[in-house]
């Protein structure tokens, strides 16, 4: 049985870092941009939620449009929005247009949406025990935007002759092209098993247990969405207790190393331990997170607990997409059901970056964690009872139409 990896996965890994450097740059800028342009302070991250909203309206979508073209046609036109969003979002900042600038992100949310898919795609056409390392390296590519993010931004921010900022727009039409040959030199594909004609694709296809495939997309969405709103909460509350700036970048820069880093070797951990057992401890983490949060309002004892936040957030998110990938096992409607997950993450992820100021007020930051430990105790339950311990391999094989002669 082959261990090693072919060589398309890595082609996924450099895609994905290029997917995650334009949204950390975006991280980055959006805000203070937006407040430069906006003609109210108030409107200073609409252009920011509009990114949000665009990514959680073209994931679905994006994936029935990959089920009927193949990725690599898909994920080719996908550049097009990112070039789009460089050439918009340079001329915003050079001619101070708020609503190119709202064009700009929303361009760039179509991009993000396609490219999302790449840890799905890596994980096509591999054998089960191949699945979860294939998808856990693509994840590592936050690692390699973790560090090209910032210095991509701190380099071009102010750079003579050109608006601030307006430059890290343009270096977007770069990374386009960048992402378009990543996607000329993917390998062609096999034409799509379609269902039988007169069938319903769930006739024909039968993945693995419906609670297996909720628990899936559960686990990846509230995941996702607990992490995001624990986050953004945190910096909020650390400015709150009138910590130093640049103490509160530390402790989020830990949190995303923490979120990444461990995706070199998550694969692995889940070939050991199984994705029943990641999963579990995934939630856990979460679970101590909250605790340590409500027990002390220290730095420390935050920059802790967002460490292990970034810690479970990897393990659920990692474990969740390689559970999702093993039940499908490339059936001809897995393209469909990933674009359901990824919109289930957009919506979750797009709550968990909207409420935390709002909690923040109403529950209060011990409130909030409170409330996420509650929801991870019960997300928690629910896979120990429903998840087989073996889900991957326990699952009936799915039945798919023949392929047309």
């Amino acid at each position: 049985m082959s261990e090693i990896l072919p060589a398309r996965t890595y082609l996924y890994f450099i895609a994905q870092s290029v997917n995650l450097t334009t949204a950390v740059m975006s991280v980055t800028m959006a805000a203070l941009v937006g407040a430069a342009l906006a003609p109210d302070p108030a409107w200073a991250t609409v252009p920011y939620g509009f990114q949000f909203l665009c990514v959680m309206l073209a994931t679905y979508p994006v994936s029935w449009l990959m089920e009927r073209i193949g990725r690599r046609r898909a994920f080719m036109l996908g550049a097009l929005p990112l070039a789009v969003s460089g050439v918009s979002g340079f001329l915003a900042v050079q001619h101070q247009h708020f609503f190119a600038l709202i064009l700009s992100h929303c361009a760039l949310g179509v991009y993000i949406a396609f490219a999302n898919f790449n840890r799905f795609a890596a994980t096509d056409n591999l054998t089960q025990h191949l699945k979860a390392r294939a998808l856990s390296l693509v994840v590592a590519g936050g690692v390699i935007a973790a560090v090209a993010g910032p210095a991509l931004t701190g380099w071009l921010r102010d750079v003579g002759g050109y608006p601030l900022f307006s430059l890290c727009y343009a270096v977007f039409i770069g990374l386009a092209l960048v992402s378009w040959l990543i996607a000329l030199c993917l390998p062609k594909e096999m034409p799509v098993n379609r269902p039988q004609q007169g069938l319903q694709a769930s006739e024909t296809v039968r993945p693995a247990p419906r609670r297996v495939l909720v628990v899936a997309m559960s686990v990846a969405a509230l995941g996702y969405g607990i992490m995001n709103l624990l986050m953004i909460q945190a910096s909020l509350h650390m400015k709150g207790m009138h910590q130093d700036f640049a103490d509160v970048r530390m402790a989020i820069q830990w949190h995303v190393v923490a979120m990444f880093a461990p995706s070199f070797f998550t694969g692995s951990i889940i070939k050991r331990l199984g994705i029943k057992v990641t999963i579990c401890a995934g939630l856990g983490l979460f679970v101590v997170s909250t605790a340590l949060n409500m027990g002390s309002s220290s730095y420390a004892v935050m920059t802790a607990a967002l460490i292990a936040l970034g810690l479970g957030w990897n393990l659920t998110y990692v474990g969740g997409g390689a559970l999702l990938a093993q039940a499908l096992q490339d059936s001809p409607c897995a393209m469909r059901l990933q674009g359901k997950n990824d919109l289930a993450i957009a919506v979750c992820a797009t709550l968990g970056a909207f409420t935390p100021s709002l909690l923040l007020d109403t529950a209060g930051w011990k409130g909030t964690n409170g409330l996420c430990m509650v929801l991870c105790l019960g997300l928690l339950l629910a896979t120990a009872l429903r998840l087989p311990a073996k889900p991957g391999t326990s699952a009936p094989k799915l039945q798919t139409a023949p392929r047309p002669r």
